[in-house]
């Protein structure tokens, strides 16, 4: 395994970075020689398999700092950045895979509130850009750096209960694309990567995912769903020096999913 990153002391902060997505980005990231700083938020009771798996990414070699905290509590944010200031710490990638989102009803008993979207919002979409504002004020991102979350085809297509994370999505992607237009003098890219259904806890929560299973599994070229490794591997090839040209996408990571 080539470790690239290594000889730069290169770090990656993770926001939701102990499952899924974040936490299969995490281990490819330090397979290459990038030190971790995961961000989670997790209950006592799933403390134990979390730390199994974060002992995993330390046995690559890699420094790995973890909170356990809110990342959408701005105090908390200050606490990380302060930490990381202590320790001299350069960013070389923000990854923005919070899953933290209101699945309900436009109709029913339990329907959406204007609450539910504003909580949704919040931190599925803006704390991309507030975690990024503050590294870039604090100065702790490298000078080519990436900025990089996870969206889904529901920011373009309406999946019943799904309407919340739905117009967070959508608010993810066009705030991507504003931090890739105003930090590129600062040297940032920004890129969404839009994951195909992948049999995550995340995907488990959504009323009716095992019909999507079904369904995506015969629409997909491969006919298999995506796996976090999948998504992690176009993680790790956006953070290699050779993609610093991409700037502003929003790059399909779905065997063709969304061609058919």
């Amino acid at each position: 395994m080539v470790k690239e990153f290594a000889s730069h002391n290169y770090w990656a902060v993770i926001l939701g970075g102990s499952s899924g997505l974040g936490l299969a980005t995490a281990r490819k990231l330090a397979l290459h020689g990038m030190n971790i700083c995961i961000i989670h938020r997790d209950p006592r009771i799933a403390m134990d398999a979390v730390n199994s798996a974060f002992e995993g990414i330390r046995a690559t070699g890699v420094q790995l700092i973890t909170f356990n905290a809110d990342a959408g509590n701005s105090e908390k944010r200050n606490e990380v950045l302060e930490a990381l200031k202590a320790q001299q710490v350069k960013v070389r990638c923000l990854v923005h895979s919070i899953a933290k989102g209101n699945l309900k009803s436009m109709t029913g008993d339990n329907t959406l509130e204007a609450d539910d979207f504003n909580i949704t919002l919040d931190y599925m979409a803006i704390s991309l850009y507030d975690w990024t504002q503050a590294l870039y004020r604090q100065r702790i991102f490298t000078p080519d750096a990436r900025v990089l979350s996870f969206t889904s085809e529901g920011s373009s297509k309406a999946w019943k209960n799904y309407a919340a994370v739905s117009a967070a999505k959508a608010a993810l992607e066009a705030i991507s694309r504003s931090i890739a237009l105003e930090f590129a003098p600062a040297g940032i890219r920004a890129n969404c990567i839009q994951a195909g259904v992948t049999d995550t806890r995340s995907l488990q929560m959504i009323p009716g995912s095992e019909q999507l299973i079904e369904h995506t599994k015969k629409r997909n070229p491969f006919q298999r769903l995506t796996t976090p490794e999948d998504v992690a591997n176009v993680v790790y090839l956006l953070c290699k020096d050779e993609a610093a040209w991409i700037n502003g996408a929003v790059i399909p990571v779905n065997g063709g999913e969304h061609i058919s």
